[in-house]
């Protein structure tokens, strides 16, 4: 059932003044549960609450409008679409999650709308089986830490969010939010453009994180999946393309992680028998390739391509490095052959911290690395060692072919 012009609104809509604005709650209020509500072109007032089963079209032409009050739309029903819509200009509180949509319902669709001049974008709350697909999400022109999250999941489990371009946000949070999915995304200008705590086995996927201040972060979520994404030009001072802490079990395939401060961190596994693979990744003209911390092992990394990084690989911690595996991969500063022609080099991939001991032991001596000092003492170290130096990692099998 459509509702183009419900008889109640156009009585309405004749009495109020050509220019007026139209309150968008008396179109819903009049709508029949399940129907399709099609709004004509035009501006309509909110906040404004959806209660019941209901899919409101704007047909790409209908903008509503909070006048900086509240959240521009509220859902609180199941089997909700969402479609063809502009949501702006929020209220500014913080506290309240003041924001384009807030959604407490499962099974709702929200695709192609846009979502500007708001404090926080899209909000699902307990909302589990929705999708999130195609929608253009800006919050506010202001400071980093002002803005408000751009996509914010809590307690929602099995969405999918795919094909939506953010930007101008603050994060993508989602929290105690396990089993969802992020495929086919963009996200830049942000600080995290994807911030994990406690969202376990979630699927990240073929999604573009560019100049945001870190791009993926995971606390405390375990089996996560995170391949085919291409994240670059995260260059916070503490910023990584790829972050985890306290969290097991994580697959990372297939991505290119290009021009971060850290390409990879992560700690060792919570539990023993977990592990934290790395597989077929290009790691590219980071300031760091990979860093692992606090190691006590449980990292295995497979066929991955280490290019042009100024340092591929930092370990600190007091573990063995032995108890991590590296197998295949490439390193563009290998120095060995391959007389066999098998593609592998003939001699193991070793690397040593000579001077850089200095600053990888000592935090405040990190601002003086790759100094004129440092990298004279690197050299006489390397020349004749005054102390034997510190095996970072065994490659048996370097890769001298690396992927295209």
């Amino acid at each position: 059932m459509r509702f183009p012009c419900l008889p109640f609104v156009a009585l309405l809509c004749l009495a109020l003044p050509a220019h007026a604005v139209q309150p968008l709650q008396a179109w819903i209020d009049v709508a029949a549960p399940g129907s399709v509500l099609q709004l004509p072109p035009g501006v309509y007032s909110g906040p404004a609450v959806i209660d019941k089963a209901l899919t409101l079209d704007g047909g790409g032409r209908a903008v509503i409008d909070a006048g900086g009050r509240g959240t521009v739309l509220t859902v609180r029903a199941d089997h909700v679409t969402l479609r063809g819509l502009t949501l702006r200009n929020s209220g500014h509180s913080h506290d309240a999650l003041d924001g384009g949509l807030m959604a407490e319902g499962k099974h709702l669709l929200i695709e192609n709308n846009v979502i500007e001049d708001v404090l926080f974008g899209i909000s699902l709350h307990r909302s589990d089986d929705s999708i999130v697909r195609g929608n253009r999400i800006r919050s506010r022109k202001v400071e980093l830490a002002e803005r408000g999250d751009g996509l914010r999941l809590w307690y929602s489990t099995g969405n999918r969010i795919e094909g939506n371009d953010i930007a101008q946000i603050r994060d993508i949070t989602v929290s105690n939010a396990p089993r969802n999915r992020f495929v086919g995304n963009t996200v830049r200008d942000s600080r995290r453009a994807l911030n994990l705590l406690f969202a376990h086995r979630t699927l990240v996927d073929g999604n573009r994180f560019e100049n945001n201040a870190t791009g993926v972060i995971a606390l405390n979520s375990d089996g996560l999946l995170i391949r085919g994404n291409r994240i670059t030009h995260a260059m916070d001072p503490s910023g990584a393309g790829i972050a985890l802490k306290e969290t097991s079990a994580a697959l990372i395939q297939n991505n290119e992680i290009v021009h971060c401060a850290h390409g990879i961190m992560a700690d060792s596994p919570m539990h023993p028998i977990n592990r934290i693979v790395f597989v077929d990744n290009l790691i590219a003209h980071n300031v760091t390739g990979v860093y692992f911390y606090g190691a006590k092992g449980g990292h295995m990394a497979l066929g991955n391509d280490f290019r042009s990084n100024l340092w591929p690989v930092m370990i600190i911690g007091d573990g063995d490095p032995m108890n991590d595996v590296w197998w295949g991969n490439h390193w563009d500063i290998y120095e060995g052959f391959d007389r066999d022609g098998d593609g592998f080099g003939d001699r193991p991939h070793e690397l040593y911290a000579y001077a850089d001991r200095i600053w990888m032991e000592t935090p405040a001596a990190r601002f003086f690395r790759n100094s004129p000092v440092l990298e004279l003492l690197d050299f006489l170290e390397r020349l004749a060692p005054f102390s034997a130096p510190s095996l970072i990692l065994r490659d048996p099998q370097p890769r001298l072919r690396r992927s295209p």
